[in-house]
């Protein structure tokens, strides 16, 4: 198997680079790399030799397939480019296309790996609530996004997650807003869709919160937001397939008259890359299994008004799931004199 994904070889080495590929023989398995990374590789990989290669990593890749033996060498057909195809087909091999082998083998995770997504997700809480509580209006969304960011690192995160969604009030509806130069204004929700990195495990948490006194539309869609992520939490478990979870949250948000309003996934999973399977949508057919780490993340985006997401980081167990992303999830408001949780938010 030749593995080109840095992510993939990243789980069956340890090696942190991002710049090689692993070749995993019969007998024997070789991680080649260049100059940039031979000391790094040599140090962190196990279960691999390391190789330092000079010139193009296709050939030295070629030449190790044929040193390695085996006729027939699997590739992964996503990660390997065309013209980077047809070199290696000059090589005395047979070229096989997979799809996401490694990728079903990273799904269910290992103790260390959940708990670094753990302690990920820990930090994470920690810097949003501390940023709550300094939220106020005329605070831009890039001051309060480049905030947190600082926190986290401060707090021992590798760094960011993902470029951090922090949407205010109209830009809401922008299901992945950036953060950008509007000011936090009196009267509006706010989303922030935010995570980080530690030992490279990544966490990921969505929370809304009012800046002031929202309007009743706008604690009408949290309290359906709401609603639905609850019964998705409810219906997470192993053994469930992953388009289940999706169908019960899309039903909620459906009854309530905003179907057409909530048009991505439920969640995905999360580990070494911030997406990665199982994808927890309609076309989801995976069955969960206890140890898989997903997220749960309906929203509602009204196009001028305002959205808003509520997520978490679960992970699957054999009779439900444990949140990882522990944070009050009842509508806040921050941005006055001290902040309270907005009551009456009811379906009604």
């Amino acid at each position: 198997m030749l593995v080109s994904s840095d992510t993939n070889f990243r789980y069956l080495t340890g090696f942190f680079g991002d710049a090689g590929a692993l070749l995993v023989g019969r007998e024997d398995a070789v991680l080649l790399t260049d100059s940039r990374y031979i000391e790094m590789a040599q140090q962190e990989a196990e279960g691999a030799r390391a190789l330092m290669h000079v010139g193009r990593l296709e050939e030295a890749v070629g030449e190790q397939m044929e040193r390695l033996g085996g006729a027939r060498w699997g590739f992964e057909a996503e990660h390997v480019r065309y013209a980077e195809y047809q070199r290696l087909a000059g090589f005395n091999v047979e070229l096989v296309p997979t799809s996401s082998l490694i990728e079903q083998i990273r799904e269910v995770k290992e103790p260390d790996e959940v708990a670094a997504i753990r302690h990920a997700c820990t930090i994470t809480v920690q810097a949003l609530e501390e940023l709550f509580v300094r939220l106020r209006p005329g605070m831009r969304e890039t001051e309060a996004a480049f905030w947190l960011e600082s926190r986290m690192r401060e707090l021992g995160a590798d760094g960011p997650a993902f470029e951090f969604i922090v949407a205010s009030g109209p830009r809401g509806s922008l299901p992945h807003g950036g953060a950008g130069a509007k000011p936090l204004a009196l009267g509006e929700l706010v989303t922030f869709d935010v995570g980080c990195r530690f030992l490279g495990y990544h966490s990921d948490i969505t929370r809304t919160v009012a800046i002031g006194e929202p309007s009743a539309e706008l604690r009408r869609i949290y309290a359906v937001v709401l609603e639905a992520q609850q019964v998705g939490l409810a219906a997470v478990r192993a053994g469930v397939l992953a388009r289940d979870i999706d169908a019960a949250v899309r039903g909620v948000i459906a009854g309530a008259g905003y179907g057409e309003r909530f048009g991505h996934g439920t969640g995905h999973g999360v580990g070494l890359e911030i997406h990665e399977l199982p994808s927890v949508g309609a076309r989801g057919e995976q069955t969960l299994a206890a140890g898989m780490v997903v997220t749960v993340e309906p929203g509602i985006y009204l196009p001028g008004v305002g959205g808003v997401r509520i997520e978490d980081t679960v992970l699957v167990t054999e009779d439900g799931c444990e949140i990882l992303t522990q944070s009050p999830k009842e509508l806040r408001t921050f941005g006055v004199s001290g902040s309270r949780n907005l009551q009456g938010g009811g379906l009604h």
